[in-house]
């Protein structure tokens, strides 16, 4: 089994992977998306990149450039936090897999590792049966995928954001990356809205009150979870791209 990154390839050589049969992965994960104090702003790019690495000693893929620029609301109110609006999300995408549509591919799937770009994905999917109905695309839920792979092992109270589950991954795939000495247990509750630094504001909009920037807590995170987690999520992303 291998990964074939397209990027490296010249365009004779192009031609012979982008084939019907080849199953096309783009991986989208942001690179400017805050993560709390102990996390760099492209950790979501780190985590999917290390998933792709992964996931190609399992499958035979072609792999697409990460897309590190998405749709991401929540987290603009911290600096170097970047939010392409949804419909410029689901064009640059929609756009991508038409490009590879006009070279014959068949079969593409999006792995996901955000929560909000599931909005983005399940846009592009209605774009593509409309105007592309011959062309298999699928994406990963990645709260769903999440919420199963770190069931048993989390033993925080709340969260969902550069918190116990996402520290634990990166500690396994790119320890080097992690500042545990500057972790902390940052939970106020559940909220619909988006992450705040400032507590009234938070309170006025209904939203989560972070003034780290993440949410649960990151300090009760180990690599031996992160290791259990990241294998649990490449058995659901392999078990999703051989539906196709």
């Amino acid at each position: 089994m291998t990964a074939i990154f397209l990027e490296n390839l010249t365009w004779l050589e192009a031609e012979e992977v982008l084939r019907e049969d080849s199953m096309i992965v783009i991986p989208l994960g942001a690179a400017l998306k805050e993560h709390g104090k102990h996390l760099p702003l492209n950790n979501d790019k780190l985590l999917v990149d290390g998933l792709v690495d992964n996931l190609g000693k399992r499958l035979n893929i072609v792999v697409m450039p990460t897309i590190g620029t998405s749709f991401y609301p929540a987290f603009v109110e911290y600096p170097g936090s970047i939010s392409l609006s949804l419909e410029t999300s689901a064009a640059l995408i929609g756009e991508t897999c038409t490009g590879l549509a006009r070279f014959g591919c068949k079969k593409i799937y999006v792995l996901n590792t955000g929560v909000s770009t599931t909005r983005v994905l399940s846009k592009v999917s209605e774009f593509l049966k409309e105007n592309h109905p011959t062309l298999s695309f699928s994406y990963t839920d990645f709260k769903r995928a999440l919420d199963v792979a770190a069931q048993g092992i989390s033993q925080q109270s709340g969260g969902g954001h550069a918190d116990e589950i996402e520290t634990s991954i990166m500690l396994f795939l790119a320890p080097n990356v992690v500042h545990m000495e500057k972790a902390e247990k940052d939970f106020h509750g559940n909220a619909p809205g988006p992450l705040h630094r400032d507590e009234q504001k938070a309170r006025d909009a209904n939203a989560v009150y972070s003034p780290t920037g993440a949410w649960g807590d990151s300090t009760l995170a180990t690599k031996d979870k992160g290791e259990t987690i990241v294998n649990r999520l490449l058995d659901w992303i392999e078990n999703d791209i051989r539906k196709l």
